[in-house]
């Protein structure tokens, strides 16, 4: 059965939960503002009520939708949670229809991710997701923390302040068309909160953060989080604004089942229903009028549903009008007089703003984002372009959420754009879990971090640290610098690292030897955006290869490296771990100055593809083509290109073949076969792929056959918060065959 409680994550039900044994005053009762506007005396002041519920409060729209068509008016209106969203929307002057389309039209799934999703991160960013798989976001600001919210608005931040913007010159609520309230829980003193006046995204960002889930919001010192905690339905609220009657909207639940007891997830969600459901009974029983809306087959989650969600408000209005119709209008004229009074109050936004203003960081990270928006906000006003440049700016990493708003500015309309840091960092950390192997005898386990410092001197540059330890060795770091305010970077860089390669003769490992490196570089750089960069560079280390395991006697080679190297990166995949879409390349060029091995100065070109094409909703191909040559020379230990290992053919163990060039090529598919619950990560997948390639020359004079060896691999793929974990069998048409399981990095 689906589940219709208000919240399906056990933890935040827990956190709920413990809210009952702190201690609740009343909500502060608000005062009437003598800007609310006047009603005739020959009708009383009607106040509407909205519920909390997730998506089940989308149903309120067809509830209003259905009063107005009945000419029942609302004088005053105030909303807790999702039903502070829709009475926002509603109190701006937006029309049922206005907010069913509007509602239609978001992408949910996106605006309630915890951050910008991965096709939204700068360059950067990608980079520490791709290589850092854990979804785990941690900073050292205060000691080793964390958010203190899975989610931190910024996406859902974005739609209020759009539904916000009109109304931003508003000194309080009561300026609204219809006068507002919405209600939060003061998270430090228990204290229900009303919110009146001010930023009107800002306190329906409060009124709607679950605990657990969304980051608290600060409002004149004050914590406040979700207020369905002390007041889901706020009859009390709406009697506070001087209304004579007040319609109350409950979104009434199934009973719980003994089923549901079972686990300690159903006893803990339950809890906060249960919880919930005591403070709705007091409100409701001021309430003059109820819609009671059974939601019985919908759940929290359901905001793909809204037009089921809009008809169900709008029928159980018309199956219980009894009460409602008792204030409705009936004389059209007074009726029009009603809307065209409505009509007045509300006001459009500036075609276009003079000025973009930028607060919240230090005046040079102020004033770096206030240039670039300038620039990419010139021309007439697009709030969609606002939404798509701030969420850029989220997705570099050193702010959770940025919102903005209009103000007016020596009598000429501007924007604001507040910036708000993580709680947590910077500095910032990145974890990483990487795990490969096929059999005991090969088995390689790795964990390490990555901490970035932001800001650096207060001019856009980044200090980037990485540690890896275990099968593979890693210590590393380097300086971002961006020159100015352009594209071009400096990048000078250090770093040691140790990691084993398997040995062959023929097809037969015969040992395993520890590679080691220590250097260093500088790259100089291009930065073309969020999907591309371009290195150019020079970089020289130290190496050694030396058995690790194996027979006595084999060769060491020890000596230093010098090469220049050309790198362009292309990333338009949608994912670093299980890619749905888009296509990512790798390209470098070198000149190896130096190198054990080498006779002579070598270039060396390596192409690397993979593409994905969604077939379907769930459902993708994918095809990766990629290949390197050594030109006329002969690599060194150093520069040989290797196949072998999961995705480089499967049946066959990593650096089973080598050669001065190569070619390789896949072809599959993979498709959602579960998803998961979203504490543990996104979806599990199943796919098949074909996989070929060839590694050939040894020597200039004699390369030797080229000989193309196959893989077919059948396997499952979960995308987890420790990143991807994959379990495949392998199998070439020689009868290799193997079973490999990773952690980490698939794709």
């Amino acid at each position: 059965m689906k589940s219709t409680n208000r919240t399906a994550l056990a933890p935040i039900a827990l956190v709920f939960l413990l809210r009952i044994f702190l201690p609740l005053s009343l909500i502060a009762q608000d005062t009437p503002s003598i800007t609310q506007p006047p009603v005739p005396a020959s009708r009383p002041r009607i106040g509407l009520a909205l519920s909390g519920g997730g998506a089940l409060g989308l149903a309120e729209i067809g509830v209003i939708r259905w009063m107005e068509e009945n000419h029942i008016p609302v004088d005053r209106v105030a909303g807790t949670s999702m039903g502070s969203i829709i009475g926002a929307m509603y109190a701006t002057g937006m029309s049922p229809d206005e907010i069913q389309k509007f509602a239609e039209t978001i992408d949910w799934d996106e605006a309630f991710l915890p951050g910008p999703v991965y096709s939204q991160l700068s360059y950067r960013r990608k980079q520490d997701r791709r290589d850092f798989l854990i979804a785990a976001p941690l900073g050292l600001k205060h000691g080793l923390n964390g958010p203190n919210g899975f989610n931190s608005g910024q996406g859902v931040g974005l739609l209020l302040d759009r539904i916000a913007f009109p109304e931003s010159g508003a000194a309080s609520f009561d300026d609204l068309p219809i006068p507002f309230r919405c209600v939060a829980t003061d998270m430090l003193s228990g204290e229900g909160v009303v919110l009146r006046d001010g930023t009107l995204s800002q306190a329906v960002r409060a009124s709607m953060a679950i605990p657990g889930v969304f980051t608290p919001v600060e409002i004149n010192g004050r914590v406040l989080a979700d207020g369905g905690m002390v007041q889901n339905i706020p009859v009390e609220t709406v009697l506070g604004m001087d209304a004579d009657a007040v319609i109350a909207v409950e979104l009434r639940l199934p009973p719980g089942s003994r089923t549901e007891l079972e686990t300690l997830t159903g006893v803990l969600t339950r809890a906060v229903d249960v919880m919930i459901t005591q403070n709705e009974r007091r409100s409701l029983a001021l309430a003059k009028a109820t819609v009671s809306i059974s939601m019985a087959g919908f759940g929290a989650t359901d905001y793909s549903r809204v037009k089921e969600l809009v008809d169900l408000g709008y029928k159980t209005a018309a199956s219980q009008s009894a009460d409602l119709l008792t204030y409705a209008i009936h004389d059209p004229e007074e009726w029009q007089e009603y809307l065209a009074a409505r009509a007045a109050r509300k006001h459009r936004p500036p075609d276009k703003v003079e000025t973009v203003e930028v607060v919240g960081a230090d005046p040079d990270t102020d004033g770096r984002i206030q240039n670039r928006l300038s620039k990419a906000l010139r021309g007439p006003l697009d709030l969609s372009k606002v939404d798509t440049q701030l969420t850029r700016i989220a997705g570099e990493g050193q702010f959770d959420r940025l919102g903005y708003e209009g103000f007016t500015q020596n009598g000429l309309p501007a924007l604001r754009v507040t910036t708000h840091d993580k709680s947590y960092g910077p500095p910032f950390i990145d974890l990483a879990v990487n795990v490969d192997g096929s059999g005991v005898a090969a088995f390689d386990f790795s964990a390490g971090a990555r901490v970035t410092f932001m800001d650096v001197a207060h001019h856009g540059g980044e200090w980037r640290n990485d540690l890896l330890f275990g099968s593979s060795n890693l210590a590393a770091s380097e300086f971002y610098q961006p020159l100015g305010q352009s594209p071009f970077f400096v990048a000078p860089y250090a770093f040691a690292s140790k990691f084993a390669r398997n040995s062959f003769s023929g097809l037969t490992r015969v040992a395993v030897f520890g590679d080691e490196r220590a250097g260093g570089g500088f790259d100089i750089g291009y930065n073309f955006g969020r999907r591309s960069e371009l290195r150019v560079g020079y970089e020289i280390f130290d190496g050694k290869l030396s058995p690790l395991i194996g027979a006595s006697g084999l060769p060491i080679v020890d000596g230093s490296t010098g090469e220049f190297r050309a790198r362009y990166v292309w990333d338009g995949e949608d994912s670093p771990s299980v890619p749905g879409s888009g296509t990512r390349m790798v390209v470098t060029a070198s000149r190896v100055l130096q190198s054990p091995g080498l006779a002579h100065p070598i270039g060396q070109l390596d192409v690397q593809t993979a593409s994905f094409v969604p077939i379907s909703p769930k459902a993708s191909l994918f095809f990766d083509i990629s290949g390197g040559t050594t030109f006329h020379g002969s690599a060194g230990p150093f520069q040989m290109f290797a196949l072998g290992g999961p995705f480089r053919l499967g049946a066959y163990l990593p650096y089973e073949f080598l050669g001065n060039n190569y070619a390789y090529a896949s072809l599959g598919f993979r498709r959602e076969l579960y998803r998961l619950p979203a504490l543990v990560g996104k979806k599990i997948y199943w796919g098949g792929w074909y996989e070929a390639g060839t590694a050939f020359g040894t020597a200039t004079d004699d390369p030797g056959p080229v000989v193309v060896r196959g893989t077919f691999n059948l396997g499952v793929i979960a995308d987890t918060i420790v990143g991807p974990i994959a379990l495949a069998g392998s199998v070439s048409p020689t009868g290799q065959s193997r079973v490999n399981f990773s952690i980490g990095r698939v794709f």
